[in-house]
């Protein structure tokens, strides 16, 4: 195995160095995502970040045992396929809802992440590392001045997170919904939350709501509130809006 190991081609300590780089760096992107409580977190994010790079290893190195005579290889030719190929994932984490498309951000970091680990792979550390902290700059510095463009806008964007507690299989979630559209809120993501044993016993539900509007949330809270079945609402500061 030592021997295997020192060698200029093939597999070498090197090559595991640059997949535990790819490991490292797009964990810490989905760690953001996951605390976001996105559709794709940690684990899609490091296993996106280490594929790609283990694709960029197999393309750079998986082929040398047959190079020589009239074999010649183009090695971006395998890489180039992860490019296409994580547009499959990215796809499915986009989602339109009326008037709202909602995903487009994780969908873009999905994207992202395949390209830090394929830097990675590609013995490009430095590249990986500031692409990685281009991330945290864009979703941590771009969110307060996207807040401040929208106030050049005729109507104020407001954004919140609501959790609606509720009795089930009475239809409550579906006049919950209704009633934030008639008010002109669009609801950019629904989760639902786990509750201890006692109160699942009771038949009782807690879904979080992701909305934006133009119209004041206390309003839509207090409306929501005279539905039958509504137990209780909860409102939040969103940290993220998309």
């Amino acid at each position: 195995m030592v021997a295997v190991f020192s060698q200029p081609f093939g597999e070498s300590w090197d090559q595991v160095g640059q997949l535990a780089l790819a490991l490292g760096l797009s964990s810490l992107i989905g760690l953001e995502r996951e605390l976001r409580q996105r559709s794709a977190g940690l684990r899609t994010h490091a296993l996106v970040g280490v594929g790609a790079a283990l694709i960029m290893l197999v393309s750079k190195y998986g082929f040398t045992d047959v190079l020589g005579g009239r074999v010649i290889l183009d090695p971006s030719r395998v890489a180039a396929q992860i490019v296409s190929g994580i547009g499959f994932i990215g796809a499915g984490l986009i989602f339109v809802r009326r008037d709202a498309v909602r995903g487009l951000t994780t969908a873009a970091t999905i994207w992202l992440t395949a390209g830090v680990g394929m830097a990675a792979g590609a013995g490009l550390p430095i590249l990986a590392c500031l692409a990685t902290g281009a991330h945290f700059l864009v979703v941590y510095c771009f969110t307060p001045l996207v807040h401040r463009l929208e106030q050049f806008k005729g109507d104020v964007a407001v954004h919140a997170v609501l959790r609606v507690n509720y009795r089930d299989r009475e239809g409550v979630l579906r006049r919950v919904l209704a009633l934030c559209t008639q008010q002109g809120f669009t609801v950019g993501e629904l989760a639902t939350d786990q509750l201890p044993d006692e109160e699942q016993t009771l038949g009782i539900v807690a879904v979080t709501l992701r909305i934006s509007g133009t119209q004041p949330v206390p309003e839509l809270v207090a409306s929501l509130t005279e539905i039958p079945g509504v137990l209780g609402i909860a409102t939040s500061d969103p940290d993220d809006p998309d």
